[in-house]
């Protein structure tokens, strides 16, 4: 009887959110994906008697050939990663006797430089939020608040009251894996906080040494990281700016800013909450134009 990779999907997906702690999105992506390809192999093997019980390595890479076809280099090799995994928790269950992706080669990735924002772009863009209403004031703590630390839309999204440290100017953070880290807030965001949630306090009454989420919707429920981009959207527009911006461009404008004047790199990268320090080195590319701009200028046997 052929094998049904379709039968243990549900298995895996359980698994990599028990075990390894995967947000809700990613076992989502990581169950499309499978399916996608499980879909694939319903409809290339069809009646074909020949085709092997397990899917081999012929077989995966038939698969990365039909996707070459429809798909981007990043989302191959996403497609790939979760095919590998994938596999490799069959194997190691003993469902299979070999793991077909071991053979399967990465698809070679175009370098790709993070769009960010020059500093004065990001400061128009804050200085752009009005504090008129409450909206605007959550906002303009949002914003500063994404910019001031690095962290990603999801994650300020899922901060509640009690993860702002105001004495010592930090912030908790729950990161991917579910790993929490430690990360500083500046004193505008801060501020900006604390405008809102005062104003929150006196026109609603609730307070902010109640339990629940830091940043609120009109409905007083937690905001969702699409929300958040949306208003980032309006944002932009209303300010005139034409580069498209959204809420990981101002993780990518932290990160450049901060290696731009000086910063260690593996500092940035515990701020950042990359498990890879080459995830980082993405961003070092300001800091080597800057460095070559100033040979330029300063060097006299240039």
């Amino acid at each position: 009887m052929p094998f049904d990779v379709t039968n243990f999907i549900d298995l895996f997906v359980d698994s990599i959110s028990s075990e390894k702690g995967y947000s809700e999105n990613t076992c989502r992506a990581y169950r499309h994906d499978l399916k996608e390809f499980a879909e694939y192999l319903a409809g290339h093997n069809g009646d074909d008697k020949s085709a092997p019980e397990v899917p081999d390595a012929l077989m995966i890479r038939s698969y990365m050939g039909f996707l070459y076809k429809k798909n981007k280099k990043p989302t191959m090799a996403r497609k790939l990663s979760a095919l590998r995994s994938f596999f490799r928790y069959l194997f190691r269950q003993g469902l299979i006797a070999d793991n077909p992706t071991d053979s399967i080669m990465t698809p070679k990735q175009d370098q790709m430089v993070p769009l960010y924002l020059t500093v004065d772009e990001m400061f128009r863009l804050l200085d752009a939020v009005q504090t008129n209403i409450l909206t605007d004031l959550r906002n303009r703590a949002m914003f500063e608040t994404l910019y001031s630390c690095g962290i990603r839309v999801s994650e300020l999204a899922g901060m509640d009251q009690t993860d702002v440290d105001f004495e010592n100017s930090s912030i908790r953070v729950l990161g991917k894996g579910n790993k929490e880290r430690i990360v500083p807030i500046g004193k505008k965001a801060l501020a900006a906080i604390k405008a809102y949630r005062g104003s929150l306090d006196a026109g609603s009454g609730i307070s902010f040494l109640q339990d629940g989420p830091l940043f609120l919707n009109l409905r007083n429920g937690r905001l969702t990281p699409r929300s958040i981009a949306r208003l980032l959207d309006k944002l932009v527009v209303d300010c005139g700016m034409v580069t498209p911006v959204s809420p990981h461009v101002l993780r990518h404008t932290f990160a450049t800013h901060m290696l731009d004047a000086g910063a260690d790199l593996r500092v940035v990268q515990e701020l950042l909450g990359h498990k890879s320090l080459s995830t980082t080195q993405r961003y070092t590319h300001v800091s080597i134009d800057r460095l070559m701009e100033t040979y330029d200028k300063a060097h006299p046997r240039k």
